[in-house]
């Protein structure tokens, strides 16, 4: 049996990554709650603890591709890599037969980990019921070059395609 990341991981790391889930999660089940969708977004941990929630806009579309948003948000993340200590991606997917959040996280350490928050929508009633957050590789810090399908989605696992919020 794998250690578990916490084993070897660092104080300041579990505390960015910690935080990072704490400030993400919440922000998607109050865009799921108000408007039954979400854009990809970022965060990430500046060398002063700061956490930062970071969008990206890949043109003038006003229902852009996740993959499109993603890819702008990696390439944005790795511009500035140097200034975060800890960072997170997170996407709508689908995960098997359920839709999930997917949060990749990842720190300046070496740490990288894959969570997902599976979901669905209430038929009768709004609202969204969230199942139990899953722990499933370094996409940001690692500099990873070459075949840019390892940045979509499906990085988490090969059963999980990006939902398009439309």
């Amino acid at each position: 049996m794998l250690p578990s990341w916490r084993e070897t991981a660092s104080q300041e790391a579990q505390d960015d990554l910690d935080g990072l889930v704490n400030a993400t999660l919440p922000f998607v089940q109050q865009m799921l709650e108000r408007h039954g969708e979400f854009f990809p977004f970022a965060a990430a941990v500046t060398a002063d603890s700061t956490v930062e929630m970071l969008g990206a806009d890949p043109g003038a579309d006003d229902r852009p591709a996740s993959t499109d948003v993603l890819d702008q948000l990696v390439g944005g993340l790795r511009d500035r890599a140097g200034s975060f200590r800890a960072t997170a991606l997170v996407a709508d997917v689908r995960a098997g037969e359920s839709d999930a959040v997917r949060v990749e996280l990842e720190h300046r350490d070496g740490h990288a980990i894959c969570v997902l928050l599976p979901y669905g929508k209430q038929r009768l009633r709004r609202g969204i019921d969230y199942g139990t957050c899953v722990p499933p590789q370094a996409r940001i810090a690692s500099g990873a070059a070459g075949d840019r399908s390892r940045l979509l989605p499906a990085a988490c696992g090969s059963s999980m395609v990006a939902a398009d919020p439309h």
